[in-house]
């Protein structure tokens, strides 16, 4: 499938990309989290130059997905736990029933 291109906005500039079409959404909701980010950055700190403030962009929006994939990790983590005492609740009702 060919590529189609896309101008998105950060922070007062225009880039132009190419993506997938079927990745178009996908990637304007990324640019619209991205400039978020970068204009939150902007407006609340003392950081000057845009390669610095998306630098510190970046890193906030890594951290935040490192966050939510450890706590991804430790709800599989809960619920394996609970499948395994499931099973073991179920084998000992099991036996006293018989």
């Amino acid at each position: 499938m060919a590529a189609i291109s896309l101008k998105i906005h950060i922070c007062d500039k225009e880039y132009q990309v190419n993506c997938k079409p079927e990745e178009r959404e996908a990637l304007e909701y990324s640019a619209t989290l991205l400039n978020e980010k970068m204009e939150e950055i902007r407006q609340g700190s003392h950081i000057i130059g845009l390669e610095r403030i998306a630098v510190m962009a970046a890193l906030n929006l890594a951290h935040d997905l490192i966050r939510s994939q450890d706590s991804a990790k430790q709800d599989n983590n809960a619920a394996d736990i609970l499948q395994s005492m499931d099973v073991k609740l179920d084998s000992v009702l099991s036996d006293l029933s018989n």
